[in-house]
């Protein structure tokens, strides 16, 4: 969900600020756009968005982090390229609980035996008990993803993998809350949804976990490697690292982590209460306990939908300024994305629409 025309979110003040030094960074006269990398100009830029970074999540000293190119996908492969050489037997745990982790899965498949620790899902509605899953003691590492954007279910807890290296992809609650980072073994996460623009992914490597990626790695994702480099190994994605800085500037300045699930809580908590106190006009088909703080899908009339009511829903929200309501292509429905930019104020907005589009048609 985003609200446009005459109304912007709360990364006004970055937006503004990028837009004021776009021609002119800093009175050097150029853009960071046109500014090279290897310039101690860039470098500040850089050191700028790693400091921000671990003050916001306390990241011990000794995790490296490193700002990659190919999104979250290029961690699919990058993950298993980089640690699946941890034991001799080339095994890895997945946690399959929606489309983004079953797609890693399948691209680990390339380079490992993957184990699915749970029976396979019929729908991806709930997060299987972790006392059922059936964890492999010779695998290099457990992977899960923290929150599914497609089917909205989100994880409320980590995962007790008994002391195996534990990966997570964050791309889509990162700095929504507080994380214990000396938790995991790898933490990514591509900057777009919570922490800046489309270009940069974050990844949080423990140190004791580089150097162990396999001779057929491409060298622009071994871990190792860039952690040496300081993501300066090949030209990193200087202004998305820029708009990054600013964006962590700004969650700093508004409370950190802590204030941004407190506001996500709140945005998310609204939304839920009218879908169900809708008496089934709104469906959201996921259980209440593994329901995303960040995107909450649902259909309109019943739980398979009623497609010409969210069609009508779908138009008239854009008449008032709300878009990108559509559900995933590949599950249909509505879906409201309430990721760090969005304000309790858009949020209030929506539910308001919601409640008048459910008098109007509920029969």
């Amino acid at each position: 969900m985003a609200i446009t025309r005459h109304i912007i979110n709360v990364y006004c003040k970055v937006l503004l600020e990028a837009q004021k030094e776009l021609v002119d960074y800093k009175g050097l006269g150029i853009s960071v756009l046109e500014m090279s990398h290897r310039t101690s100009d860039f470098t500040k830029i850089l050191n700028t968005a790693e400091n921000l970074m671990r003050e916001l999540l306390n990241i011990p000293e000794n995790y490296k982090v490193i700002f990659l190119q190919g999104g979250g996908s290029g961690q699919f492969s990058a993950v298993p390229l980089n640690l699946i050489g941890l034991k001799e037997g080339r095994h890895a745990d997945y946690v399959v609980t929606g489309a983004w982790s079953a797609k890693a899965a399948k691209e680990a498949e390339k380079y490992a035996k993957v184990n699915i620790v749970h029976p396979k899902l019929g729908t991806y509605t709930n997060i299987p008990d972790p006392s059922t899953w059936n964890l492999n003691p010779d695998a290099s590492y457990v992977y899960y993803c923290a929150n599914e954007t497609v089917h909205g279910v989100e994880f409320d807890f980590v995962p007790d993998v008994k002391g195996a290296v534990l990966v997570c992809d964050m791309s889509s609650n990162f700095l929504s809350r507080p994380v214990d980072v000396s938790k995991f073994g790898v933490i990514f996460a591509g900057a777009q949804k919570n922490v800046g623009c489309a270009g940069v992914t974050v990844v949080i490597v423990r140190e004791d976990l580089l150097g162990f990626a396999l001779k057929e790695c491409p060298v622009v994702l071994d871990y190792k490697t860039q952690a040496m480099n300081g993501s300066l190994y090949n030209t990193p994605p200087c202004y998305s690292i820029y708009i990054m800085g600013l964006v962590l500037e700004w969650i700093k300045n508004n409370g950190g982590a802590a204030a941004m699930d407190k506001l996500s809580l709140i945005k998310s908590r609204m939304i839920y209460d009218i879908i169900d106190k809708s008496n089934g006009f709104y469906v959201c088909p996921v259980e209440k306990k593994n329901r995303s703080r960040m995107n909450v899908p649902f259909r309109i009339g019943s739980i398979k939908g009623d497609e010409a009511l969210e069609k009508k829903f779908l138009e008239k929200a854009v008449e008032l300024n709300m878009i990108s309501l559509k559900g995933h292509r590949s599950v249909g429905g509505i879906r409201a994305s309430l990721y760090n930019a969005v304000t309790v104020e858009d949020v209030q907005k929506l539910a308001t629409f919601m409640r008048s589009f459910m008098q109007m048609h509920q029969s």
